[in-house]
């Protein structure tokens, strides 16, 4: 939800017309997909990264403001809390050179920001969540200022009647509560676009939804969260219940979650619209003036804004995208799986990994979501997200097996057939999968990495928990700087 928006309050009357308005821009994008109206045979990617700020003691860093105003680079927006950035990543095509491309160009954008913004006295990390946030960082003042993020969280509250509680266990327990939706914040994520046209679309959404658990085992990097080790990739169970707008009772009466991870395989782009319609509750029922019929009626391209808005606050883990760019429309799939970091590297091989493997299962004969139920897909993914590279995952035709083998033995080899599909360089192909079956040979992953150095430091007695987590954070930072991959850090 990237458009900006101002404060106001919504009438019936409000909630109302956006519902038919919404209902009308599904019936224009439903004739627009009849008629053959999207860019095809022109496939993209791009990548965004949310990043956290931190100060010289490795504790968050509330200067995004500041840090935006120093950095001065258009590809860096706001974020939700005021510890946030964003950068988007220009798109590219993957052959002749595209991954070599993004990696210089991302290592360029964050070095030059890093030194900016470290004139404000703020550092740029790249991490699925800050290890340093504590409670007194998770308080609604802390949003950042744009009004759109304070009339989202009001929104969501008033949906919810009450309170959000966030509950999460494993290793340690978390249960806190919080009357904003700033613990939303601390989920820094890295997104992966890929455009594709309407009838690649069903095939390569449910590629991304079958490998969800696969990206989260092999990318997990999440896993303290207040001072507490959680989950592997603590950030999927804290964004699932930081922007749940149910009750207790609501839960109880199997109201969906709009953090969905979904509930069935696909056949048209158009079954996921359609659903987050049909329900869903508009947060942020805004209506604007276009005339979508009229203006495909008359040859041009419709915004669909209100569609669009709405889209943008149904969360799916793999998320539909319709978008204009230059007066034509295209579709993209957002994969919102992975979180942000360590490096750019891991950044690069993670969406190496991710791309080859999508075009492989795309493109198969025999559909790997013919074999395999929804269910067994969602149960990977919180597994994943729970245990990390040590997961146990299921796999058609193997059964449950470990994550790290699953990877080394049948699915690697497929991301290489990908990649070569996509016309990638042999030498980045090679390099940058090479990331990735080393993170299994070696069960090392962000989150692997953060939890044993922490416990180098905290269990030997000279530190006490925060500032264990204050050292861990300096080491990854440097480590970071490198862009040395996660599987080579040394620990403590």
């Amino acid at each position: 939800m990237g458009r900006d928006v101002e404060t106001r309050a919504f009438t019936r009357e409000d909630r109302t017309r956006h519902r038919e308005k919404v209902r009308q821009n599904l019936d224009v994008f439903e004739r627009m997909l009849r008629e053959a109206k999207f860019e095809t045979g022109k496939p993209t990617t791009g990548i965004e990264i949310e990043l956290n700020l931190i100060d010289g003691d490795a504790d968050p860093a509330l200067k995004n403001a500041e840090a935006l105003e120093a950095i001065a680079d258009p590809d860096f927006q706001t974020e939700l809390g005021q510890f946030n950035l964003e950068i988007n990543v220009p798109p590219r095509r993957l052959e002749g050179g595209g991954f070599a491309r993004f990696e210089s160009d991302v290592r360029a954008s964050l070095n030059s920001a890093e030194d900016e913004a470290s004139k404000v006295g703020a550092h740029l990390m790249i991490v699925g969540i800050l290890p340093t946030l504590r409670p007194e960082h998770m308080q609604a003042d802390n949003l950042s200022a744009n009004p759109r993020y304070a009339l989202l969280s009001e929104q969501i509250l008033a949906a919810r009647g009450e309170d959000i509680l966030i509950e999460i266990d494993r290793v340690d327990r978390l249960r806190t509560t919080a009357d904003s939706i700033v613990p939303e914040a601390a989920c820094t994520s890295t997104q992966l676009h890929l455009q594709v046209g309407p009838e690649e679309f069903p095939e390569y959404w449910n590629a991304s939804q079958a490998i969800a658990g696969i990206q989260l085992a092999v990318g997990a990097n999440s896993p303290f969260l207040l001072g507490k080790e959680l989950w592997r990739e603590t950030r999927i169970a804290l964004f699932e219940q930081a922007t749940d707008t149910r009750s207790e009772e609501l839960k109880a009466q199997g109201v969906r979650p709009r953090v969905w991870f979904g509930e069935r395989w696909i056949t048209s782009i158009f079954d996921l619209f359609e659903e987050n319609v049909r329900y869903f509750p508009a947060l942020l029922p805004i209506t604007e003036d276009e005339d979508p019929a009229e203006v495909l009626d008359r040859g041009d391209t419709p915004e669909l804004a209100e569609l669009r808005l709405h889209n943008g606050t149904v969360y799916r883990w793999n998320r539909p995208v319709y978008d204009v760019v230059r007066e034509q429309p295209h579709l993209r799939v957002e994969n919102r799986v992975l979180p942000a970091g360590p490096t750019v590297v891991d950044t690069l091989a993670n969406a190496a990994f991710y791309f080859g493997l999508t075009r492989a299962l795309a493109t198969d004969e025999r559909p790997l979501w013919s074999q395999m139920s929804f269910s067994a897909a969602e149960e990977n993914f919180h597994v994943a997200a729970r245990e990390g590279i040590d997961a146990q995952l299921y796999w058609p035709g193997l059964g449950t097996v470990p994550a790290a083998e699953l990877v080394l033995r049948r699915l690697l080899p497929m991301a290489y057939k990908g990649l070569n599909d996509w016309g990638v360089d042999p030498d980045e192909r090679d390099r940058l999968l090479g990331v990735i079956e080393q993170r299994c040979v070696r069960h090392r992953n962000g989150a692997s990495w953060q939890c044993e150095t922490f416990h180098d430091l905290f269990d030997r007695g000279s530190f006490d928990r925060i500032d264990a987590l204050r050292g861990m954070v300096a080491r990854y930072v440097d480590h970071m700087h490198s862009n040395d991959p996660v599987h080579a850090w040394p620990s403590a």
